[in-house]
């Protein structure tokens, strides 16, 4: 009877773990075929020692005034940030110039209106909508995200065991691999696919594939003055990396407190050990 009563729940396992593999099995491939990883691209501000590209910012800032300004906000940014050490490298002079081209509604007034004035350093960049609704009917019921969350907020799943080896290394360029993607993986659905609605376009690399965003740049559409290639590939690294910057402007003051915090607690730590060998020692010596 002891054999009996043992075997059944030992059946029941083996069944829910054949169950749970044959589970697997089928629903793996169509989950992995959903959702396609962009390639790796390499980044100046990856790692603990990376820093911005003050050229590739500059050309960035100008593809997101040039193109993306007209429906995507960068509301968490302000003019003066542009002028900030390890950014975009402007100087103050040149982030008011900037700040001044902008319109910025101010107010109320002695009479209760609300005027518009030019931007000035301490205001921060103005969105194009002036409001959700708004937004969404200029774009065809979709909401642009905002510049300044975007780099952040989106990113993808790498897996078991990558995501392990990602804590030694310190990636987490998720978020503008993912961005330069996108921008390059529009192309003809495949297999003659239809959208579900009318409106959406097919993207390699956007969840679902179909996408409100029409392709948002073409090879040329922006000219470069430092000889840097024009093309949709080019594009896409140099927004992706100002979608950084707009997402984490003070990342070199980070890194830097981060090393003195680390060398901190080396001497502190080295400290302490030297204490107590110093307090401790004699005591031991006097038990021996």
């Amino acid at each position: 009877m002891i054999r009996l009563t043992f075997a059944r729940p030992v059946r029941a396992a083996l069944a829910a773990v054949s169950i749970a593999a044959a589970t697997f099995a089928v629903v793996a491939p169509a989950s992995a075929a959903e959702q396609v990883h962009p390639p790796r691209q390499q980044w100046s501000f990856s790692g603990p020692f990376g820093k911005y590209d003050q050229a590739q910012l500059q050309r960035g800032f100008k593809i997101y005034r040039e193109v993306c300004a007209s429906c995507h906000a960068m509301s968490m940014v302000a003019f003066r940030n542009l002028a900030q050490e390890g950014g975009l490298g402007f100087t103050e002079g040149q982030a008011e110039t900037i700040a001044a081209e902008y319109q910025i509604k101010d107010g109320p007034n002695d009479s209760g209106d609300f005027v518009d004035r030019p931007g000035k350093l301490s205001d921060y960049f103005p969105s194009p909508f002036p409001n959700e609704q708004a937004a969404r009917a200029s774009n065809g019921g979709a909401y642009p995200p905002d510049f300044s969350t975007l780099a952040k907020a989106r990113t993808y799943e790498r897996g078991f065991p990558t995501f392990v080896f990602d804590i030694f290394t310190q990636f987490q360029e998720q978020g503008p691999d993912y961005i330069h993607a996108l921008l390059a993986g529009y192309k003809e659905p495949e297999h003659g696919e239809k959208p579900p609605k009318p409106g959406l376009h097919y993207n390699t690399y956007f969840p679902g594939h179909w996408i409100a965003m029409a392709p948002p740049i073409q090879a040329g559409q922006v000219e470069y003055t430092d000889g840097t290639p024009t093309t949709v590939d080019q594009y896409g690294k140099d927004v992706a990396a100002f979608m950084v910057w707009a997402a984490e402007p003070h990342m070199l003051d980070r890194k830097q407190m981060g090393f003195k915090v680390m060398f901190f607690l080396i001497v502190f730590g080295a400290l302490l050990y030297f204490t107590k060998k110093s307090v401790w020692g004699g005591l031991k010596s006097r038990t021996a």
